[in-house]
Parts: structure tokens; C-alpha cells; sequence
């Protein structure tokens, strides 16, 4: 009895050791992992399966849209940085609301534009996933008016320097 206890205790620090070896690389990779920047506008295709009508529209992150009986809330949109792999995801709320009857959530959860099957939308009729999260217009012309001025920095250091 004594050695089968032995046994079973070796065995279990020998496969806590070796877990500890396995999870080492996964750790080590979340943790290079960059942060997500949120994104005030998402980019959304709506299909209709009966009709085979596809729309791309965007939509602002906190404002409801509507489509037909559905409703869609995005509620964050976030994308990877240019250095990383290329990634949008968003987190969805949508709902089919139809004459004379109760609201019935269709999904909630996050979608993935590079991986549409990952957490996809079930249902028999319609279709939304994500494509892009995108910048408002305000957003874009502070980051086009960062840039500008570190262009301009760049080209009086050069001056400076000659």
C-alpha cells in the first residue's frame, strides 16, 4: 500500500512538472500579447438568406440599428494594432423584434472578423458579422494632424542637422 502511494505521488509531481513546462509557452505569449485599441465605429454586413440582399453599413458604438425585425447594438469595437496580426472584434447585442410579439435575443457576444465561425449568429433567415472597426471623422483628422506635425518635426530636424 505504502509503495502504491509512493508511486502515485511521483506520478503526480512528475505531471504537475510537466503541465507547468507546457503552459510555460502559452503564458509567455499572452503576455507579448498588445492591447486592442477601441474603436468608436464598426463595420457590419447584414445578410438576408430569403433574398440573398447583403448590406455593409457601419454602425456607432452605443446606438441601435435597425434591420428588418432585427436590432443591432454594438456595444465596443476594438482592432489590433498595424504591428500585429491583423484583428477586429466586437462585441454584438442583437435581437428580432417582430409585429405582436415578445423580443427574442439572436446573439450577444463577441465576433471576430478574421474568424467568422468562431462565434457566429444562429439564425435562420439573417446573417450579421463583423468586417472592420473604424475610426470616426473626428478621430481621424487628430491622427492625420499627429501626423502631419511629425512630419514637419522631422523635416526642420533634418534642416537643423545639415
Amino acid at each position: 500500500m505504502m509503495m502504491m502511494i509512493t508511486r502515485n505521488k511521483t506520478l503526480l509531481i512528475g505531471l504537475c512538472a510537466l503541465g507547468g513546462l507546457v503552459a510555460l509557452p502559452f503564458t509567455d505569449a499572452r503576455a507579448q500579447a498588445s492591447e486592442m485599441t477601441e474603436y468608436p465605429v464598426a463595420k457590419l454586413r447584414y445578410l438576408d438568406k430569403v433574398t440573398a440582399r447583403n448590406t455593409t453599413f457601419e454602425a456607432i458604438v452605443g446606438e441601435t440599428m435597425n434591420f428588418g425585425p432585427l436590432y443591432v447594438k454594438v456595444q465596443s469595437c476594438k482592432k489590433s494594432s498595424p504591428i500585429d496580426q491583423p484583428e477586429s472584434a466586437a462585441f454584438l447585442q442583437i435581437w428580432e423584434a417582430e409585429d405582436g410579439k415578445d423580443s427574442e435575443w439572436v446573439f450577444s457576444g463577441w465576433m471576430f472578423a478574421s474568424s467568422p465561425g468562431l462565434s457566429p449568429m444562429d439564425h435562420p433567415v439573417y446573417d450579421v458579422w463583423v468586417l472592420d472597426c473604424l475610426e470616426d471623422e473626428a478621430m481621424k483628422a487628430a491622427r492625420e494632424e499627429a501626423e502631419k506635425e511629425a512630419m514637419e518635426g522631422e523635416a526642420e530636424d533634418a534642416v537643423e542637422g545639415e
